[in-house]
């Protein structure tokens, strides 16, 4: 089923489909996490329907965002969600493999991705295609991943993405063998006490060696109810 729902009261609308990409908060806390400068180029890899992208335009709406989406349902999504907005010339979605070079080499200062968690052999497998291509690597390896930032980024540019702590040297090592540096590591944990599930990882193409590891992200108050840095990731100070 097809659902339409808004970043805030009066902001953009984004369109979401049952049988494909879900909003989720992984998404939402990579929307945030990006240092976004005015008239950058930014490429988005694995896009769905879009909503990364358009947390990105919510932040800084002098971006231009080049999305590449393997599912041409999802595709058109992203197209129909850029229209709502107006933001047709700011928001592009290219259809095809990411693997098959659809985006100009060197071109991004910025690259986006919220890939596939697990490998392709680890755990149920979903039944549909969707669910599979973004819960596991079936369709994009991790190091294809890596290798398609890189190409696509300009010397010097940063490719920011959210991941599973439990990968974090896999992860490392894939984009170090991509010529891609690890330099800003935050962990996400649900709470002070909780271990850290999710990383938000900024690699830089070209960057020498030094990582700056970032307070960590927590989800929840020693209360339980929603921190006031996810509440603002969700733009409720907005509402």
């Amino acid at each position: 089923m097809e659902h339409r729902d808004r970043l805030w009261p009066g902001g953009y609308t984004f369109l979401y489909d049952d049988g494909l990409f879900r909003p989720s908060t992984d998404t939402f806390l990579l929307g945030a996490f990006p240092r976004l400068r005015r008239g950058m180029a930014v490429c988005e890899l694995g896009a769905g329907t879009g909503l990364l992208s358009l947390l990105l335009l919510a932040r800084e709406p002098e971006l231009t965002v080049t999305g590449v989406e393997l599912q041409p349902q999802a595709c058109a999504l992203f197209r129909r969600t850029a229209e709502e907005n107006g933001l047709q010339g700011r928001m592009h979605c290219l259809e095809g493999d990411l693997r098959q070079g659809l985006l100009p080499p060197g071109r991004f200062r910025l690259a986006v991705a919220n890939p596939p968690y697990f490998p392709p052999d680890a755990g149920a497998v979903a039944p549909d295609a969707a669910r599979r291509t973004a819960r596991a690597e079936t369709d994009c390896t991790l190091a294809q991943l890596c290798a398609a930032a890189a190409r696509a980024l300009t010397w010097g540019g940063s490719f920011c993405l959210v991941f599973r702590a439990e990968r974090m040297p896999e992860l490392f090592a894939c984009l170090k063998g991509c010529g891609m540096e690890p330099k800003r590591l935050r962990l996400v944990q649900n709470t002070a006490q909780a271990a850290p599930k999710l990383l938000l990882l900024e690699a830089k193409k070209g960057g020498r060696p030094g990582l700056a590891v970032l307070p960590p992200l927590l989800l929840r108050d020693p209360d339980g109810g929603e921190s006031a840095e996810l509440s603002r990731i969700y733009f409720r100070d907005k509402e």
